[in-house]
């Protein structure tokens, strides 16, 4: 079993989680008490070997619907080849993010940005990750992996848009109050529909690259840079947008870069994500029962599978990390992280969501005194996915799909949902440690 504990979007998923789910009645006043909470960490991966860290997080820092991030990682030394030379080195990752700043002066503009620095000892980056690929062809490379995002996002003046434009919820126990009569409504004379302008800058490095082709073309160590802009229309239509238990939500983005400055190539992507919730009987030890679904699909029109700028890298296709891909946290659990990308992806998901009545942090007297942040409830979720990439966007991608299953233990920590996800696939069992609902990212 391997366990995956991707630091990037643990993190940055805290800030814009936070900053789309405020709710006025838990928040503690930052005025009164800072509303810093710290987050002490340590894990180990096959990609960071043993590492640990500290985080911080503000809400309501300035603004009562901003949510500040910050955290910094170090890994103990690790043993790798480089160009066939034996070398060590450490993991290390620091983060910063504030997201959902309303712009002064208006009442419907948010501002958020993040920035990500880090450095892996062992990621691997699957540069072949067609349907029928191999498990063991992946590159097994130390990496320099930057991100940075900046986002505008503009809050619709329709449906909750015009009287909750901040998104603030008002919780008990864990669960959204007063919102018997939302969700299900009619598009966009109800629900929250936003529009995103993001613009993004990523780079990468492949430090292990002499005899892994098409990296050894290069005459130097090679760098894989992209930026360029997002847009996206979303719609929410849920009771509770961070853990909805009734209601649909949907989202289209489109992704390009452009081919500006040192960018290694130009590229595109659109992407259309539709998800139902519905709300089902409880049993006797449960307090909400609900059937998660997701459907997900993206294609590329720029990538050129038939002209190569490198032997084995297609003209205008889209790194491993972005456009049509599936494996890892999200997408596919059961295999590696970005194990597979092509021109098209499609994926489908179901999901059980029961919230026990069993808490122990609220019944046992010596965890009610002795936990520092509150643990409203606990989650039980069997899942199964399935998915596949594909060349072209045709009924191909509903032949020799990908399968995997799994179940995840949920708890909602300091008002944030955070999930321990065990998936099981014809290449193996993975463990990944997340925050937030899977496909409402």
């Amino acid at each position: 079993m391997k366990l995956k504990i991707p630091l990037l979007t643990l993190f940055l998923t805290v800030s814009s989680l936070l900053a789309e789910g405020n709710n006025a009645d838990n928040l503690p006043d930052i005025e009164q008490t800072g509303s810093w909470v710290p987050i002490p960490f340590a894990f180990s991966s096959d990609s960071t070997g043993l590492a640990g860290g500290a985080g911080t997080i503000a809400q309501g820092l300035f603004q009562p619907q901003t949510t500040f991030v910050a955290a910094f990682t170090y890994g103990v030394e690790q043993d790798i080849i480089t160009n066939d030379n034996p070398e060590t080195t450490n993991f290390s990752a620091v983060l910063l993010s504030y997201s959902n700043i309303k712009i002064p002066y208006t009442t419907q503009f948010f501002f958020s940005f993040w920035g990500y620095v880090s450095h892996w000892p062992k990621e691997t980056i699957y540069l072949d990750g067609s349907n029928d690929s191999d498990q063991d062809d992946g590159l097994v490379t130390s990496s320099d992996s930057d991100f940075y995002t900046a986002t505008l996002t503009y809050v619709l003046p329709m449906g909750e848009g015009i009287d909750n434009p901040d998104n603030i919820y008002k919780l008990r126990n864990g669960f959204a109050m007063d919102r018997e009569n939302f969700a299900n409504g009619v598009p966009f004379e109800t629900g929250r529909t936003t529009l995103q302008l993001k613009a993004f800058y990523q780079y990468q490095t492949i430090e292990n690259w002499e005899e892994s082709e098409p990296w050894s073309l290069a005459k130097t160590m090679p760098e894989w840079n992209d930026s360029g802009l997002r847009f996206a229309l979303t719609h929410n239509n849920t009771d509770y947008d961070l853990n909805p238990s009734r209601g649909y939500s949907f989202e289209i983005q489109y992704s390009g870069d452009f081919g500006w400055s040192d960018n290694l190539q130009s590229w595109d992507s659109l992407e259309l994500k539709y998800s139902k919730y519905i709300d089902l009987d409880t049993f006797s030890f449960t307090q909400q029962n609900v059937l998660a679904l997701n459907f997900w699909t993206a294609y590329s029109p720029s990538w050129d599978t038939d002209r190569h700028i490198y032997p084995g890298l297609d003209t205008n296709r889209p790194p491993m990390w972005e456009g049509p891909r599936l494996g890892g946290f999200f997408r596919m659990r059961g295999y590696e992280n970005n194990r597979f990308s092509g021109k098209a992806a499609i994926y489908a998901t179901a999901e059980y969501r029961a919230i026990l009545d069993w808490n122990p942090f609220k019944t046992e007297e010596f965890l009610k005194k002795n936990t520092p942040i509150a643990i409203d409830w606990f989650q039980v979720v069997p899942f199964v996915e399935a998915g596949r990439v594909n060349d072209a966007y045709d009924f191909d991608l509903l032949t020799d799909l990908k399968y995997d299953a799994g179940i995840s233990l949920r708890a909602l920590a300091a008002e944030m949902p955070v999930r321990l996800d065990i998936a099981v696939s014809d290449e193996g069992v993975n463990m990944w440690v997340m925050f937030q609902q899977p496909f409402d990212f």
